[in-house]
């Protein structure tokens, strides 16, 4: 073969690798908008699943709002495994389920462990089922900040702050907080407390005084939270789906459909920057408030 149609060769056989890249990156995209596995038509459940600490709410709210806007699914389940996580996220969730409850039916179930943010969380939901033994409750609000200052001075390491206010590095980890600023995040406490004493009160219909006299942190298993009402049904997942069928009127065994997993090779092909991204949390407060 001459050195002109082995160039030939060569350049056709590029061409067509860079042509399937282009086929599979298209590929990926639409399968990416579809954002949903397919499953057989009819009427379907829609499962959303929380696992782990709740810090962002924001694919929770995604896959929560795809299965609101799917007129096969009739009904949605939260599955909640999960000892809390941050405020604003828990609220964003909750007040989600709120919206998407006068849509169709929501239930949530509680596995081994619903507690604080995530029974924050089950609030949003028209149902709440949970096992006997699920651990739940623990509703309160704390805030924690580390202290490493002693161990500064050790090694002989010193820091200086500059601030626009008085009250900018509150939470710093380089000193102890002063009374003002405990005063201060007191008020913080008490109040994301009293949010979430008037949503058990408001979701559940209980009387707020009541609510108090068992909201001070404590964790209680399913059966007790039964009888406090925070809890609607004892069962496990296939209760909260059987009671998901009958509340959405659905005849048989329904389908469960799942939120698609994403594909860690397409969202590094579909990520607009891959600059580093952590020096952001150095603007960020030092301490957390978590339910």
């Amino acid at each position: 073969m001459s050195s002109r149609n082995t160039l030939v060769v060569g350049l056709a056989f590029l061409g067509g690798f860079f042509l399937f890249l282009i086929f599979l990156l298209v590929i990926g995209f639409f399968w990416a908008l579809k954002g949903k596995p397919s499953l057989p038509h009819g009427e379907k459940i829609g499962v959303v699943e929380i696992k782990g600490l709740i810090s962002e709410a924001d694919a929770v709210l995604e896959d929560l709002r795809q299965f609101a806007q799917d007129e096969s699914v009739k009904a949605i389940i939260v599955r909640i495994e999960s000892p809390g996580g941050a405020v604003g996220a828990s609220q964003e969730i909750y007040r989600e389920l709120k919206k998407i409850a006068h849509q169709k039916p929501v239930i949530a179930s509680m596995g081994s462990v619903a507690a604080s943010g995530g029974l924050y969380v089950a609030l949003g939901a028209q149902k709440i089922v949970a096992a006997p033994g699920t651990l739940t409750g623990s509703i309160g609000v704390m805030i924690q900040i580390p202290n490493i200052r002693k161990l500064l001075e050790r090694v002989g390491i010193e820091a200086t702050v500059l601030k626009s206010g008085p009250y900018k590095d509150t939470g710093s980890l380089l000193r102890p907080l002063t009374k003002e600023e405990k005063r201060l995040l007191m008020e913080t406490i008490r109040d994301v407390y009293a949010q979430f004493v008037r949503a058990i009160a408001e979701s559940r219909g209980i009387p707020e005084e009541e609510v108090k006299r068992f909201a001070d942190g404590r964790v209680f298993t399913g059966k007790k939270a039964k009888e406090l009402g925070l809890v609607d049904v004892l069962g496990n997942f296939e209760d909260a789906v059987d009671l998901a069928a009958k509340m959405a009127g659905l005849k048989g065994k329904p389908h469960l459909l799942y939120p698609e997993k994403e594909k860690p090779w397409l969202k590094w092909l579909m990520t607009k920057s891959l600059a580093p991204k952590g020096l952001v949390l150095l603007f960020a407060p030092l301490y957390l408030a978590e339910i």
